[in-house]
């Protein structure tokens, strides 16, 4: 190939590249199989390898680490990096508005975001191209971390038009879900936990080995503008709208207005709303909008005076363990729960909570009879965070893990490198119990109607022994369970019948290998296509997939080593589950094109919106600018229908959008 025909080549699958890589990470609307992106991804890396010359810092290759540094250096940031100052009521907010309005009059809106907790970033850009990523630090020097940062698939290698210097802040965050896994898969593995997202964020950018940070579904939304080269902007909106069109991810959830009680409303509003949201808030930033305002209003040594922290009461309550229990998991591993006078936290009530492991008891003191302080980690999991040791009265009891397990009275150890404990018994009931219920769990075999209460029931009367004994069952059998009528006998054996056509993915996770997760199952089936080459794969083989690490790959290869499992596999297999890669065909009418939704729309919301254009290839964006192909508008579009008719920009209704998706027309 000559070096012509190279660099035509490149340019393209460099492209390509990174429009599936917006489309899996931040639409997660994956257009093409993981195998099929390697396969580019391959191709790309081997024309660089031929032609050096054709190598560039912007690179799609360029994303996942090479070999693991040897420590963190140190930068000074261009501009310091200020901290915010912070509001915890109506009233701080509305102080805030007044001290504004008495330095630049009452002509003044105000951009509301949502604040992120994560870890502050800043990227450097120079002609274009990403030269530097770095924490916060103590707002004037911060770490160098920008390999672990290029391993992040929202952080843009290469600016959309490029300026001669940018800096831009930003949160790097990890989502609920990625860390709920994550700590899920460190548990199982005897491995100390997360205590929150942002700790686990935080921890993953400070790897040394920037492939472990590739690992762990990190995306930074940038917010801010720390020095710009080469283009005027007036105001914050158009901060961020250049901040999208530049390929930067910027959160859509925001608000611009004049009125301080429109503030107000909308931060009460994500006070009750935050815990929808797939990643964690600890409030809202309510910024001054224009930023000639912005420089009247200066700042002081440590914060700006045009922008202030609204921060959230915090999620904590205060109960008393009234016992510690010991819970066994399909892996084995003991984990103490906390038994707590019930306590409402979070929008519910909560009666236990995670004690983790033997040290983290160690390391708070609880003992039973404590008063402590739980919150939700995650906003999910009930956890111990405190001990209010003051109020101890000296008739609380040290707790002190079992020498034997609880359910099965095996002994039970504690690997030196690992800090949790283990049941050794290969048939302890609570093990078999929580692999059966994981396996027919949602990302698993997702068999509705299959609760933990049918689970043991099953398990008592002796219907099952293993996880594939579920495909044998009979309606006759079934009826005679305890609460389980004709009709909801007949609608079990509907839904186990309907799994056995689940994705290989699925099949892989729920199996239950030690650390393979939902998303390792994902990587796995795409990448070997069948359980067949999965069981025949060896650990280096493995080792040659991304994301799949030498203690994976050896637990992999281990558990096809075991008698007991590969008997299951053969009964799924004669069960009939579906054991092979199944391709699916990817809708793409709408690819390439990029939306704004505004107004109330006459039978959609607008995630059902949203969600009808990702399915079919387009981008929703949360903003107007040169570069949006069509404004879908209901009733009360505000003021992003004004902006699509002065850039005249495509305006269609409900009903047109239906027709673009039906027509195929792009």
């Amino acid at each position: 190939m000559e070096i012509k025909e190279a660099k035509t080549r490149v340019e393209q699958l460099k492209k390509e590249i990174e429009e599936h890589n917006r489309a899996y990470y931040e639409l997660d609307r994956p257009r093409i199989s993981d195998r099929e992106y390697d396969e580019l991804m391959n191709e790309l890396i081997k024309l660089e390898t031929s032609f050096p010359e054709l190598l560039t810092p912007d690179s799609p290759s360029q994303r996942v680490g090479g070999k693991p540094l040897a420590g963190f250096q140190t930068m000074h940031h261009r501009e310091p990096l200020l901290s915010l100052g912070n509001a915890f009521s109506r009233e701080d907010l509305k102080a805030f508005h007044q001290r504004v309005v008495q330095t630049v009059g009452w002509d003044v809106e105000y951009v509301v975001e949502l604040k992120i907790d994560g870890l502050t970033v800043a990227l450097s850009y120079e002609d274009g191209f990403l030269v530097s990523g770095a924490t916060r630090g103590d707002g004037l020097v911060g770490e160098v971390i920008t390999q672990n940062l290029k391993t992040i698939a929202t952080v843009p290698l290469k600016l959309s038009e490029p300026v001669p210097v940018l800096v831009v802040r930003g949160e790097a965050f990890m989502p609920k879900k990625a860390f709920l896994e994550l700590n899920q898969e460190r548990e199982e593995g005897g491995e100390a936990v997360f205590a929150n997202p942002r700790n686990a964020a935080a921890g993953s950018l400070r790897q040394l080995d920037p492939k472990i940070a590739a690992s762990r579904q990190l995306q930074v939304f940038c917010y801010d503008l720390v020095y710009l080269e080469g283009k005027d902007i007036k105001t914050h909106q158009e901060v961020l709208e250049y901040l999208e069109e530049q390929g930067f991810l910027v959160n859509p959830l925001r608000l611009c207005t004049n009125s301080m009680e429109e503030v107000i409303a909308y931060v009460e509003q994500w006070t009750e709303k935050r815990h929808e949201l797939p990643y964690e808030i600890d409030g809202l930033v309510i910024k001054v909008n224009s930023l000639d305002q912005r420089r009247v209003l200066g700042a002081t040594s440590k914060a700006p005076r045009w922008a202030m922290a609204y921060k959230f009461p915090a999620e904590e309550a205060e109960t008393r363990v009234k016992d510690i229990i010991v819970r066994v998991g399909r892996t084995g591993v003991l984990t103490p729960t906390a038994v707590l006078e019930p306590v409402k936290l979070a929008g519910s009530t909560v009666s236990r909570a995670t004690l983790h492991n033997e040290d983290y008891i160690k390391e708070k003191d609880v003992r039973i009879g404590d008063r402590v302080i739980v919150h939700k980690a995650g906003d999910i999991i009930p956890e111990v965070v405190n001990v209010v040791k003051e109020k101890r009265t000296g008739t609380e009891i040290p707790f002190t893990m079992p020498e034997n397990c609880p359910e099965c009275g095996s002994r039970v150890v504690r690997l030196p490198e690992e800090a949790a404990f283990r049941c050794t018994g290969g048939a302890c009931p609570a093990q078999l119990r929580e692999s059966l219920i994981h396996f027919v769990s949602r990302d698993a075999m997702d068999i509705d109607g299959l609760g933990p209460a049918v689970v043991s029931q099953l398990l008592g009367s002796g219907l099952v022994q293993d996880m594939a004994d579920l495909y044998f069952l009979t309606k006759e059998q079934l009826v005679k369970l305890d609460r389980l009528g004709e009709k909801s006998a007949q609608n079990l054996i509907n839904a186990i019948e309907k799994s056995k056509s689940n994705t290989l993915a699925q099949l892989i996770f729920a199996l239950g290998i030690r650390y393979v997760g939902a998303r390792t199952g994902k990587i796995l089936a795409e990448h070997l296509g069948s359980l067949d080459r999965l069981q025949e794969a060896r650990e280096e083989d493995l080792m040659q997939i991304p994301e799949i690490g030498e203690k994976m790959a050896r637990s992999i290869t281990a558990y096809f080593q075991q008698e007991h499992n590969l008997r299951i596999i053969d009964k799924l297999k004669k069960a009939g589950v579906n054991m092979e890669m199944k391709q699916v065909a990817q809708k793409d009418v709408l690819k390439g094109k990029t939306f704004v939704i505004t107004g109330t729309l006459p039978t959609l919301s607008r995630k059902e919106a949203q969600k009808l254009i990702e399915e079919n290839g387009g981008k929703v964006s949360g903003s107007v600018s040169k570069k949006t192909d069509y404004v879908v508008v209901g009733e009360d579009p505000g003021s992003k229908y004004d902006k699509a008719l002065s850039l005249k920009i495509t305006v269609i209704n409900e009903d047109e959008l239906f027709r673009l998706v039906h027509s195929g027309k792009k």
